[in-house]
């Protein structure tokens, strides 16, 4: 199966978080887990990181295997 390129304006879908959040995320993404890729940071000189502005508000930045397109 080929897999759908996450580029910048694309819609994506949060399905997992591996590190701890604050709880106003956890809130966001339990009301909404959709939002739009806003860009891309580097994470640990190694790994891409894409910047996703949710739908219930805020952004914030998720590893690329924590995201699908929605």
């Amino acid at each position: 199966m080929a897999q759908v390129a996450i580029t910048i304006g694309s819609k994506v879908r949060v399905l997992r978080v591996r590190d701890r959040i604050p709880a106003d995320l956890v809130s966001a993404l339990k009301a909404d887990p959709t939002g739009t890729v806003k860009g891309y940071r580097v994470t640990d000189g190694k790994g891409i990181g894409v910047v996703v502005d949710l739908n219930a508000g805020g952004t914030t930045w998720f590893f690329d295997d924590e995201i699908a397109p929605a």
